[in-house]
C-alpha cells in the first residue's frame, strides 16, 4: 500500500503520532520529498518547500513561524490547533492575575534573599519576615474589572473563570463566533471598543494574534486611559505589547505590575515585570492535545481532502459518496471559477455526484466526488483554466 511521507521538524507527542496509522503514514525528520509537514516552533519562513508538499500542521495557535500567505498561493493549507491548549493557558491567566494582586513573585525573591543571601535562621528570619512583609501587601480580586481582549477560544475560559472569581469581567471582540459567544457566561459584558475596554479596566488581558492590526495594541496613549495602578498581562505574543510604554508606565505608577510570557533584556530586570519562559502551553496535557489535533487534521485532508481549522483555507468538510473519485481543487477566488470547474468535469464525461466550494480572501477550495472513469490528463486540463492554483485527485491512502 502506497504511504504518505510526513516530516516531523519538532518533537511531537506520541500520542498524536499514534493517531496516524503507519502502514499509510510514513513518519520522519529527514524525508526529501514529503506530503505533510507536523511541527510546533521550527521556522519555515527560510524553508525551502518542495513541490511535493500537500499541507502543514502546527501542533499549537499560533503560527507566526509559517509563511502561512506564501503557501495559500501555492495550495497548501496550514492547520493550527484552536483551543487544544486553551485550558492551559487560561490557567497561567489566572495564575499571572494572583502573582501580580498578592506581589507573589517578589515576596517569594525577597524571602528567599534572607536565607541565601543575608544567611538568616531562626528569630532572626522570623524577625526579618515580619518586618518585612508589609511591602508586599496586596488586593483581593473580587470587585475589581478585567478587560479580556480577544474572546476565542482561551479568552472564553479567562472571562468566564474570573467571573467566577468575584471579577468584573468586560469581553471586546468584534469577530466573536457564535460558538464562543454561547459559550460566554451572560455575566460578562461585551463593549464596543478597545478604548472603552481600557478606560473601566484595573487588569487587561491579551488574547489575540500578532497581526499588523494588533502590533503594539497596549501603548502609551491606551495605557494612559486605565485606573492608576493597573495590570497588564500577555500570554498572546510579545509584539501586542508596546513593551518601552508598558516600562515607563510601570516607573511612573500608572502600572502596578506586567505579566508576560515572552522575555527581554529590559523587561526580564525591572522589579515591576513578571517575566515568564514562555509557559503558556507548556503542560503535558496541551502538548498532547495539540499533537493529536494537528495529527487528526493532517490525516483528514491527505487521506479526505477535508479542510478543518486551516489559518489561510476555509473549512471544507464533505463526507464521501460511495463508488466516487474525490477530487480537491485550490483556485482563486474570482467569477466564473466554479463553472469552468463543471464544465471541465463534463466534458470529461463525468457526473458530479457531490460538491461544496468555499472562499476565504483571496483564495477557494473545492471538493468534488465524481461518477465515472477519471482519465489521466483530466488533472492537466483543470489546472490549465486560469485562476486554478493546485489540483488533486484524492485516492484514500495513495497520494494523487
Amino acid at each position: 500500500m502506497s504511504t504518505f511521507a510526513i516530516q516531523t521538524l519538532n518533537a511531537i507527542s506520541p500520542v498524536g503520532l499514534q493517531r496516524l496509522d503507519r502502514d499509510v503514514f510514513d513518519l520522519g525528520t529527514d524525508i526529501a520529498a514529503p506530503r505533510g509537514i507536523l511541527l510546533r516552533s521550527a521556522d519555515l519562513h527560510s524553508y525551502e518547500v518542495p513541490s511535493s508538499l500537500y499541507a502543514v500542521a502546527r501542533a499549537g495557535a499560533g503560527t507566526n513561524n509559517i509563511p502561512v500567505d506564501a503557501l495559500a498561493v501555492r495550495g497548501i493549507p496550514v492547520f493550527n490547533t484552536p483551543g487544544a491548549n486553551a485550558n492551559a493557558v487560561k490557567e497561567l491567566v489566572i495564575a499571572g492575575m494572583l502573582l501580580a494582586a498578592r506581589n507573589l513573585y517578589h515576596a517569594a525573591d525577597y524571602t528567599r534573599a534572607l536565607v541565601a543571601e543575608q544567611g538568616l535562621s531562626g528569630s532572626e528570619l522570623d524577625t526579618q519576615v515580619e518586618a518585612g512583609k508589609k511591602q508586599f501587601a496586596g488586593y483581593e480580586l473580587p470587585g475589581r474589572t478585567l478587560g479580556v481582549i480577544g474572546l476565542g477560544a482561551i479568552g472564553v475560559l479567562v472571562a468566564n473563570a474570573a467571573q467566577s472569581l468575584g471579577l468584573r469581567v468586560l469581553g471586546y471582540d468584534p469577530a466573536i463566533t457564535v460558538e464562543r459567544a454561547w459559550q460566554l457566561s451572560p455575566n460578562i459584558e461585551q463593549v464596543t471598543s478597545v478604548e472603552e475596554l481600557f478606560s473601566r479596566s484595573d487588569m487587561i488581558t491579551l488574547h489575540v494574534p500578532l497581526i499588523e492590526a494588533t502590533r503594539g495594541l497596549v501603548d502609551a496613549q491606551r495605557i494612559a486611559m486605565m485606573r492608576p495602578g493597573g495590570v497588564v498581562l500577555n500570554f498572546a505574543r510579545g509584539g501586542v505589547v508596546d513593551e518601552q510604554s508598558v516600562l515607563e508606565a510601570l516607573d511612573s505608577g500608572q502600572l502596578h505590575s506586567y505579566v508576560n510570557d515572552f522575555p527581554s533584556e529590559q523587561g526580564a530586570v525591572h522589579p515591576r515585570v513578571i517575566t515568564l519562559p514562555h509557559l503558556g502551553a507548556s503542560t503535558g496535557e496541551a502538548e498532547d492535545n495539540c499533537a493529536v489535533m494537528a495529527a487528526e487534521q493532517l490525516a483528514d485532508y491527505l487521506l479526505h481532502g477535508n479542510i478543518r481549522n486551516s489559518v489561510n483555507f476555509p473549512e471544507v468538510v464533505m463526507a464521501r459518496t460511495p463508488g466516487t473519485t474525490r477530487l480537491g481543487i485550490f483556485n482563486e477566488n474570482k467569477p466564473n471559477m466554479i463553472g469552468q470547474i463543471t464544465a471541465a468535469l463534463a466534458d470529461a464525461g463525468l457526473n458530479v455526484a457531490e460538491f461544496t466550494n468555499r472562499s476565504k480572501g483571496e483564495v477557494a477550495y473545492t471538493l468534488v466526488d465524481v461518477e465515472g472513469e477519471v482519465r489521466d490528463g483530466l488533472k492537466d486540463d483543470i489546472l490549465a483554466i486560469e485562476g486554478i492554483i493546485r489540483a488533486r485527485r484524492i485516492d484514500g491512502p495513495a497520494p494523487a
